[in-house]
């Protein structure tokens, strides 16, 4: 079942959540929160809102998080203020004992959808006829676990945004090519910093089930899936441009899900830690511009205002799915615990989890 066939199922979030006013829905959360103690655990990736990000024990990135949820064994309950596929992964990496709960089965990610397990199989059978067996998949951990598993079982791994450069280089050593999914730009930019020319890289569309490519076909070394984020793709360079015009001192860092040409033109790029690293340790009444999500620019706007930090485009919305996680949705999970009748469960069957953590283990083993 696709994520959009599911999400036709959810049950709706019950309306008295809705008639709440905001105090009155943070008090019932820190109180549920209270009640439960240590058999309650709350990632919050730095994407989601400030109003429930205000009740993570921890935040970062989905992986690291996921790792966190995973040494934290005495949490019942880990509720996972992210998306779908961060839930997953949580899942995968703790224990059968502990529940993983999503509060709006809603919230996915159109870059993890744009892969699905049917459309990656039918293209590794293309692929092989093409290449033979010198592939060697590596996903994005914004991936379905469907899609980690199959790297998993076919010798391959998954990457982060942090550490996608060591991969390939772990991947060119298996194999001459590597595929990469789901996300073209980060494997493109990624490749493209290893020193893989762009003419040796080919695009695959899932959609019309063929490969983009004009040259000598021995000639290709990496194979990019045809996906992307919808909001890192909102960012141009003709925005770099209008900007550069208008203040030159503005630096400009980018997340490398932005293209290729984008990345190109910024200052800098880099993973989300790597963004947060960087405002964090740049002096006093200096001036950024920033592509990537919303939430996390006018977190880090609010976090450090003895410097100037705005969105590199500034028509620029929050994540929409990310957004679906909000505080009557907490609460609403919250409650449902203490109901003992807790609701979305993200669970992951056996035999994918198994293939789809072996992936993981592999990039985990140069961490």
């Amino acid at each position: 079942m696709s994520f959009l066939e599911m999400i036709e199922q959810i049950p709706r979030l019950p309306e008295h959540y809705l008639q709440m006013n905001q105090e009155e829905l943070r008090e019932r959360v820190m109180a549920h929160k209270k009640r439960l103690g240590q058999r309650l655990y709350i990632p919050g990736h730095h994407y989601q809102k400030d109003e429930v990000i205000e009740f993570a024990d921890d935040t970062g990135d989905s992986l690291q998080l996921a790792r966190l949820s995973e040494q934290n064994n005495k949490a019942e309950y880990v509720i996972f203020l992210g998306v779908h596929f961060m839930a997953e992964t949580a899942d995968i990496l703790t224990s059968d004992d502990q529940k993983v709960i999503l509060p709006d089965l809603r919230a996915g990610c159109s870059m993890a959808d744009m892969a699905d397990i049917d459309q990656t199989e039918k293209a590794w059978e293309k692929l092989m006829e093409l290449f033979e067996d010198t592939i060697v998949p590596l996903t994005y951990v914004n991936s379905t676990a469907a899609i980690k598993a199959f790297c998993g079982k076919h010798g391959g791994a998954t990457a982060t945004s942090s550490n996608a450069g060591v991969m390939f280089d772990w991947a060119l050593i298996q194999k001459k090519r590597v595929l990469f999914l789901p996300d073209q730009h980060l494997g493109r930019n990624t490749a493209y910093d290893k020193g893989i020319p762009l003419e040796n890289m080919a695009v695959w569309d899932p959609i019309k089930g063929s490969l983009e490519y004009e040259g000598r076909i021995e000639d290709v070394q990496v194979i990019l899936w045809k996906g992307h984020c919808s909001v890192h793709e909102k960012f141009t360079v003709n925005q770099i441009q209008t900007l550069r015009a208008a203040d030159p001192e503005t630096k400009i860092i980018v997340h490398p899900e932005c293209s290729w040409e984008v990345v190109q033109a910024a200052d800098y790029n880099g993973s989300t830690n790597k963004i947060i690293t960087t405002i964090e340790q740049a002096p006093a009444g200096s001036k950024w511009a920033v592509g990537t999500e919303m939430n996390l620019v006018q977190r880090l706007k609010h976090t450090h205002q003895n410097k100037e930090i705005h969105s590199l485009n500034p028509a620029m919305c929050p994540c929409l799915t990310m957004n679906r996680i909000d505080l009557p949705h907490l609460l609403w999970s919250l409650d449902s615990i203490e109901k003992n009748h807790p609701h979305h469960i993200i669970k992951v069957d056996k035999d994918t989890a198994a293939f789809a953590k072996s992936a993981l283990e592999r990039m985990l083993s140069f961490a």
